[in-house]
């Protein structure tokens, strides 16, 4: 699978969160943790950019502002694999698999 290279700066979702959702809001992290039913703790760190998305998080993120925690554990996902340390030493390890296409087709 060739793709482009995004060479975008990964952001993280706390960025999306504090950015996007509290400061426009003018919601504290205390209130909104207190919205979610979670540990304020979690929020902060989330909006900190020092702790990731959850599933639980993802949920209740996305019942509480609409959308989908799909997309919140997108965000995350796309986070983890651009600040992956091991990337390069893994494409330089592991060799891609070529499966041939069959023509066969009974």
């Amino acid at each position: 699978m060739n793709r482009p290279i995004n060479r975008m700066r990964p952001v993280h979702p706390g960025e999306i969160l504090r950015e996007d959702f509290l400061v426009p809001l003018e919601m504290s992290v205390n209130a909104l943790a207190l919205a979610l039913g979670v540990p304020a703790t979690r929020i902060h760190e989330i909006a900190k950019e020092r702790r990731s998305i959850t599933a639980d998080t993802a949920e209740r993120l996305a019942r509480y502002f609409g959308g989908d925690a799909e997309s919140w554990m997108g965000l995350q996902a796309a986070f983890d694999l651009k600040t992956l340390p091991t990337r390069d030493e893994i494409r330089k390890r592991v060799e891609p698999r070529f499966v041939p296409p069959t023509t066969d087709r009974t």
